[in-house]
């Protein structure tokens, strides 16, 4: 019976869930009302019941395809025209052109999405190149002589993804590729690797101002300067800096709590996996034994240099028209990242292609066998990309983020509990739509619509208000959490991506760890209400963060 209770409890969320939406308004009326949260709700709800990803986002999809399609203004029009059996044929009709034409075909053509596809097999691609070439044996041999503990190992996989702050994605699938070899030699879980690349994913990019994300905000915000928001905001967010303080605790003391223990005490007697260890194809077998430490780490910098110079390229540093010209922080905030990340990868396969073979260590044809391989290598991460884009376009074609909005807007009367209240808004928009960028390019425009006659004083006075800042963190911080727990985000598929790990499994060990700072973060932002002193909100969360992490170590300790 224990090993049903979560499923059984998961299933009574949904039926619960359903039941609130039948309440609130009839399933006709589905556009803008809690119906719209209802197909990620299936697909999350599935994915934790059945561990099986692919069909409980296809599921989640087909809801919100159906919900779309039996929409009240639609059927109307077509029952007072046609009857209910044509109505019933329109709406199948509708409902399959809403999920394989608005839905699958539509991301698969977008071109935002393609760069970030090509991104993935490009680098997978240098992933094989570097396997083939020895580099990565090389690079796990040299680390096991000067990497001797698992908390090194674990340290040594937050650093470098600290380090890697431009972008994300880039993050995610560059520590992985780097890594793996690492924490397998000292038996550290590949959920264990996925959630440190998550930890320092999205969490550190949201704090960095020269990266894709602060772009993202600065441009939510007409009539203030952008980038002074965004660092005004660092201090004030406490999920992404609380996440980094955890990841340093756990790593340093070999504290693991929920399923990641489980997953850890598996890896130390040889399992990395626990479950489904063939997800993932296994990486090539190295093709010649002279690869040496350069040559993984030679391909890593030209990989990295080329993709930040792509970004650049893109954002307009590099014009030579003065009117279209941009300085770097500028160029930072114009850039296509998708656009820029495919033309930096691309670059970097062809000079990493010519460095192999003029190191000798790859042939021609074993270079080109290399680049279908990547290609393998990145197929389940497709596919559950592909899906993902599919139900936010469901989400968004039933106005979820309208109605999550609306009941935003009308929270705005209690200004004090307003951090709180944004910061667990935030965490449920960015679960259930899976974007984080979309989250906070909803509810910061909110946010400055509530303090628009406080904000006309800062052309004239260079002062932004105290609690307009903490709100704006409140909803960044919140929209990073939600993209850090929802399996539909692209950041946590590109994690399970990057570490290899199967993803249910990496959802699942994730989640106690990102709702633990997210309850102390959430105290944080009731206290912020109250006072806007950056030293006394911060300090009192990182001591509140410190002692809960104390306490599971100690709990954890009894109980093994």
């Amino acid at each position: 019976m224990k090993k049903y209770l979560k499923n059984i409890i998961f299933i009574l969320i949904i039926a619960a869930y359903v039941i609130c939406c039948c309440f609130q308004a009839p399933i006709t009326n589905s556009v803008g009302t809690m119906w719209a949260l209802l197909p990620p709700i299936v697909a999350i709800g599935l994915a934790l019941i059945t561990k099986e990803v692919y069909s409980s986002l296809f599921i989640g999809i087909l809801t919100g395809g159906f919900l779309y399609a039996v929409s009240e203004t639609y059927f109307s029009k077509i029952i007072a025209s046609e009857g209910i059996f044509n109505a019933v044929g329109a709406g199948f009709t509708r409902m399959f052109n809403a999920v394989v034409n608005e839905g699958i075909i539509a991301n698969i053509a977008d071109s935002y999405n393609v760069g970030i596809l090509v991104f993935l097999v490009v680098l997978g691609a240098i992933v094989v190149l570097m396997n083939k070439a020895g580099g990565s044996r090389a690079y796990g041999e040299w680390a096991a002589k000067h990497i001797k503990t698992r908390a090194g190992a674990t340290l040594s996989a937050f650093v470098l993804g600290v380090l890697i702050f431009v972008d994300d994605y880039f993050n995610c699938l560059t520590v992985g590729s780097v890594m793996r070899p690492i924490t397998d030699k000292h038996k550290v879980s590949r959920a264990k690797l996925a959630y440190i690349i998550d930890a320092t994913a999205a969490p550190v990019c949201i704090i960095a101002p020269i990266s894709s994300w602060a772009a993202a905000v600065s441009g939510t915000v007409k009539g203030v300067n952008g980038i002074q928001l965004f660092i005004s905001t660092i201090p004030f967010n406490l999920y992404a800096l609380l996440t980094l303080i955890m990841v340093i605790f756990i790593a340093k003391t070999n504290t693991d709590y929920g399923p990641m223990r489980l997953h850890e005490r598996n890896a130390l007697k040889g399992d990395l996996f626990t479950t489904r260890n063939n997800v993932y194809p296994e990486d090539d077998a190295p093709s010649h034994s002279k690869g040496k430490v350069v040559d993984l780490i030679i391909p890593v910098v030209i990989l990295i240099v080329f993709c930040v110079l792509g970004m650049l390229y893109t954002g307009g540093l590099f014009e030579t028209d003065p009117e279209k010209h941009a300085g770097l922080v500028e160029a930072f905030a114009n850039c296509d990242a998708a656009y820029g990340l495919a033309l930096g990868s691309i670059g970097a396969l062809i000079i990493n292609i010519i460095y192999f073979m003029c190191r000798r260590v790859l042939r021609f044809s074993e270079c080109m066998e290399a680049i279908p391989s990547g290609f393998k290598q990145m197929v389940p991460a497709i596919l559950i990309l592909v899906f993902a884009w599919t139900l936010k376009t469901m989400t968004g074609m039933l106005d979820a983020s309208g109605f999550v909005s609306g009941l935003v807007e009308n929270a705005t009367a209690v200004q004090v509990l307003l951090p709180l209240i944004l910061f667990v808004v935030a965490i449920g928009l960015s679960f259930a739509t899976g974007t984080s960028w979309g989250t906070f390019g909803i509810l910061i425009p909110i946010v400055i619509g509530v303090f628009e006659k406080p904000l006309e004083t800062v052309a004239a006075t260079g002062v932004i208000p105290p609690l307009v800042i903490v709100c704006i963190s409140a909803c960044l911080a919140g929209a990073v959490c939600g993209d850090h727990c929802s399996p539909i985000s692209d950041t946590t598929i590109m994690a399970s991506t990057g570490a290899q790990c199967d993803h249910v499994n990496h959802v699942s060990t994730q989640l106690p760890y990102a709702m633990t700072v997210a309850a102390v973060s959430a105290v944080g932002y009731l206290i912020s209400g109250f006072t806007q002193n950056v030293f006394v909100v911060l300090g009192v969360s990182i001591a509140l963060m410190l002692a809960v992490l104390i306490f599971i170590k100690l709990a954890t300790r009894k109980s093994s």
